[in-house]
């Protein structure tokens, strides 16, 4: 069934931002506006990017930690902008400018989450296509990519899925053929029912001479199967799963790093994790 003109504007293109990085940009997608539950009249907002949007943000560092007396591996985590835009209608109204921390990240999905700042609530979210629908996902189906192209203001384009797993560098994506360019990595791929499938985050190009020639109706976004795996894999299940909230997935993270950091001590003890519970 077709989305009506005011579906369209609240289920595709509402929900995208601008995403700002340093000196790089892109697009990202409100995903999730709750209340806190820690916080009354606050909410909490995630949004999703892609990770190469907000990589210039992420530090990784050698450091020496006393405890473990050795050299350890750590992320520093910039704060990153968003921007959100108001609208009336068709129009664009303002574009509200937050800052956000980045709660999680994975570079082989090319995926990114990120916590708004802002405590106010976001009227327009967008909802992943359901997990076990995705069988059902057929070629010709209508789609719609939703981004800032070149970091202009959100907008729309309308095509169909042309391919259901191309597999590139071993990783899997949806192809379409609706346009677009730089600028849309970490927009909405959006299928025709209003439910987001995945993220943009590649294009086709050619290298000509000296020149490179972009073929805007070949686009890959993240396949959503690799978007579930990333929530699942970071505890974010909040995210598609009312039954779990925000605070319960930070403790799970903060529990499995406990975890991971016991496993460091007891190899450099020469234990191991089982050896602990004989």
């Amino acid at each position: 069934m077709s989305l009506t003109q005011q579906e369209l504007h609240e289920r595709i293109l509402y929900p995208v931002t601008r995403v700002r990085a340093g000196q790089a940009g892109g697009s990202g997608v409100l995903i999730y506006s709750a209340p806190d539950l820690k916080h009354e009249g606050n909410f909490i907002n995630i949004a999703l990017t892609c990770e190469h949007v907000i990589d210039g943000n992420i530090k990784i560092i050698d450091e020496w930690d006393a405890v473990l007396k050795r050299q350890v591996k750590k992320d520093i985590l910039e704060e990153v902008t968003v921007e959100v835009f108001d609208y009336e209608g068709s129009k664009v109204v303002s574009a509200n400018s937050t800052t956000g921390k980045i709660i999680a990240y994975d570079k082989n999905h090319d995926v990114a989450a990120i916590r708004l700042n802002n405590p106010r609530q976001m009227p327009y979210v967008a909802t992943l296509y359901p997990k076990g629908e995705l069988e059902n996902l057929k070629l010709f189906d209508d789609v719609w990519v939703s981004g800032c192209s070149l970091l202009h203001d959100p907008f729309s384009s309308q095509g169909s899925l042309t391919y259901l797993r191309e597999m590139i560098e071993q990783k899997s994506y949806l192809m379409t053929n609706a346009p677009s360019i730089f600028g849309n990595s970490g927009g909405g791929l959006f299928h025709g029912s209003g439910y987001l499938l995945g993220l943009t985050s590649r294009i086709t190009a050619i290298q000509l001479g000296f020149g490179v020639d972009v073929m805007t109706w070949m686009g890959f976004s993240t396949h959503p199967e690799r978007i579930y795996e990333f929530i699942d894999h970071q505890e974010l299940k909040f995210l598609y799963d009312d039954s779990d909230n925000y605070y319960s997935a930070m403790e799970r993270r903060d529990a499995r790093r406990k975890d991971a950091l016991k496993s460091v001590l007891l190899e450099g003890e020469g234990l191991s994790p089982q050896s602990e519970n004989a």
